[in-house]
């Protein structure tokens, strides 16, 4: 049995798919496009299993993006692999009015439909009261009301999938013949079809459905033209007619009880949140409050996570049988994974706090309050979605620029997220803080490290809105761009989603991040262990001429120290870093950071793991293995200088550098699948590579 899930954006939907399915899910793609198509099961009884497909939200079938165009093209044709049996229609029941539009175009398709009225208990307490037996009549449909947050109702609903009939049909709601009679009745002979809708949205629709040959399409295009047949004023009439019977089907149904206080506390809320000045104010304050927490709460899981990777490298290095397997096992994959693990507690903390704001409503207002300033730069309010789940990761924000409706404000926004600071920076710039900013506090409250890693956000942010702005006048078109969005009511976070979305995301980052680390780690640690024969047998021979001189232990375990750096700088690492090393010093970087600029060019994240490997085996110190990674780091010294490597001039050059440039080859594949151009990240690799290099460059040499 396949049951489809429709619905506006903001009712609930995904929550109730989640509950219905658990963790029996995938999420893969529509056939032949790019949009996410969520699917998993649902047992219902002994003898019923249901295949739950969740259809993108949308508020009418006429879309506005290309994500609800799937709703009609699913529901249209017979053939798609998705076309369900049971429509679950899910309304939210503090605005059923507006809800019950989407509802009326559905039922009016004549498929089979159990309408869900959920947040149920958020009605309640708005003082609403839902007749659902009147509301059941009327419609000619089962109505099962629901709190998918609470998962109640959730038995019942079980049941009314498991026990529908096909037999009961609901109630068509308005004529529609009326709105284009010629045109409908040519399209329903041609079609084969007793549904006035169904040929009314063909006629709407038709260039979307993949179904109609290209004949077919030609066909209908000319009952269109024939019938003078105007698509966006007999929306606007069919909409106007549908809210007016709505009204009569309602009438008596929904009961408001507290009209006054309904939105009471929202609104109390939103004129200090989402005001001009306290509104900003408070946005900076809780970025530094999610800032501050991922150092300060993250930091004894981080200690013992680290200490742990370090017992486990000497503890390695001691019981396991000398050799190249040992070595590679323990300065190669468990050193590069360690590098990568030890930030789990900032990814969940980051995500939490992230997945905080979006539950309770607030991320929705920042989205409003920016939409102004957002237009002086050439975006629509709708960017800042993307632009703020670009701080998650970019991949998905970009997959989410499909529903701006304008093409112009689409392609700059897919331009410009990638320069938004994700959590695979998060790494590198907590890492280089801990080595240039001192772990301090200003008055005993503000954190300079979490200040220093706030302004590398802030610093991100406004480069892309700069960047938007000189797109604005390169990227050229037409179109008028709009923003619509409701804002929803205030609600306290679902703790469950919360907590299943920091597990979900730091898995993701440790098992996707994880596989690249290890592969590099291997391939690196391969690389810096061995070199051209001549060069390795020279210096070979050079320290064994002067270990027969030396008598002193001490001065034998400082020659070992400079025969492991000298065989690591002629290693084939070495040789690949020297060789880009003249384009980076000007940067502030030796050959062993221009070899992390390589490697993380694969994934950012790659950079820690590159750094671990390298150390690993750069050092032939017996303690080596029981010190940290950032202990490690910041030992190393310039021989040319005698200063340490990463001085603030050189920290902060990289932390810009990794700031802009494009080290992520997951966004240029998802880059170029989004706009079926390698144009776009071909001019997106290069100007942020541009930009990474310029600003580092200055910020050294002013610095250094």
């Amino acid at each position: 049995m396949k049951v489809a899930l429709v619905g506006n954006p903001n009712t609930g939907k995904s929550t109730l798919f989640n509950l219905l399915t658990g963790l029996n899910q995938k999420i893969g793609n529509f056939p032949g496009i790019t949009v996410d198509k969520k699917t998993g099961y649902c047992k219902l009884s002994n003898h019923v299993t249901a295949e739950i497909v969740d259809l993108p939200g949308t508020y009418s079938l006429y879309p506005k993006s290309k994500d609800e165009r799937i709703v009609f093209q699913v529901l249209a044709d017979k053939t798609n692999p998705n076309y369900p049996d049971l429509i679950i229609l899910v309304a939210d029941s503090t605005n059923l009015r507006r809800n019950l539009l989407l509802y009326s175009q559905v039922a009016d398709l004549g498929l089979p439909m159990l309408l869900v009225l959920n947040m149920s208990d958020m009605a309640k307490k708005a003082g609403l009261k839902i007749n659902t037996d009147k509301l059941a009549e009327r419609l000619g449909v089962r109505v099962v009301a629901i709190s998918a947050r609470k998962g109640e109702g959730l038995s019942t609903l079980k049941e009314a999938i498991a026990q529908y009939t096909p037999i009961a049909t609901q109630n068509r709601t308005i004529d529609v013949d009326i709105f284009a009679p010629e045109a409908i009745k040519q399209i329903r002979q041609k079609l084969n079809t007793d549904n006035s809708y169904y040929a009314l949205q063909v006629l709407h629709q038709h260039e979307h459905l993949d179904h109609f040959s290209l004949q077919e399409q030609e066909e209908i295009e000319h009952i269109e033209q024939a019938n003078g047949f105007k698509t966006h004023q007999l929306q606007t009439a069919e909409t106007v007619a549908r809210y007016r019977h709505l009204n009569t089907i309602l009438n008596e149904v929904v009961l408001d009880t507290g009209a006054e206080k309904k939105f009471q506390i929202t609104d109390k809320l939103d004129s200090i949140l989402t005001h001009k000045f306290w509104g900003f104010l408070i946005f900076f304050a809780i970025l530094f409050f999610i800032f501050n927490a991922i150092f300060s709460w993250s930091s004894v899981p981080m200690d013992m996570i680290e200490g742990s990777f370090a017992w486990l490298t000497e503890y390695g290095h001691q019981h396991l049988p000398p050799g190249v397997l040992t070595d590679l096992l323990m300065d190669g994959v468990v050193a590069g994974l360690g590098g990568i693990v030890i930030f789990i507690p900032q990814i969940a903390i980051l995500f939490g706090l992230i997945s905080i704001l979006e539950d309770t409503g607030y991320m929705a207002r920042v989205t409003f309050m920016m939409d102004k300033i957002m237009r002086k730069f050439g975006l629509s309010g709708k960017s800042v979605v993307p632009m703020i789940g670009g701080i998650a990761c970019a991949v998905p924000s970009i997959m989410s620029a499909r529903n701006i409706e304008n093409w112009k404000d689409r392609i700059i926004t897919i331009m410009i997220t990638p320069l938004v600071s994700c959590s695979a920076r998060l790494p590198v710039y907590t890492l280089l803080i801990s080595l240039i900013i001192p772990n301090e506090r200003i008055w005993g409250i503000f954190s300079l490290q979490a200040l220093a890693l706030m302004t590398m956000y802030i610093i991100s942010i406004i480069t892309a809105v700069l960047a938007a702005w000189v797109f604005k006048f390169i990227i050229k078109a037409r179109e008028k761009s709009y923003f619509i969005m409701e804002l929803p009511v205030y609600r306290m976070p679902r703790w469950k989603n919360v907590f299943y979305t920091m597990f979900e995301k730091s898995k993701t980052f440790v098992f996707e991040a994880g596989k690249v680390i290890i592969a590099i780690s291997i391939v690196l640690w391969v690389m810096s262990s061995y070199g051209p024969s001549k060069r390795y047998e020279a210096i070979d021979h050079k320290y064994e001429a002067l270990e027969t001189k030396l008598a002193d232990s001490t001065q034998v375990a400082s020659l070992e120290r400079d025969k492991a750096a000298e065989r690591l700088e002629n290693s084939y690492a070495g040789i690949l870093g020297q060789t880009i090393e003249p384009v980076i010093k000007p940067l502030g970087y030796d050959w062993k950071i221009g070899i992390a600029l390589i490697t993380s060019f694969a994934a950012r994240e790659a950079f820690v793991g590159t750094m671990a490997t390298i150390y690993s085996v750069d050092s032939a110190d017996e303690n080596a293995a029981e010190l940290r990674l950032r202990d490690k780091i910041a030992a190393a010294k310039n021989p040319a200088t005698g200063l340490p490597t990463f001085t603030f001039a050189t920290g902060l050059s990289l932390m810009l550098f990794y700031a802009f440039a494009m080290q992520c080859m997951s966004t240029v594949a998802v880059v170029y699948r989004e706009t079926k151009s390698w144009k776009w990240p071909l001019i997106q690799l290069t100007y942020m590579t541009a930009m990474a290099y310029v600003a580092a460059l200055i910020a050294y040499q002013l610095l250094k």
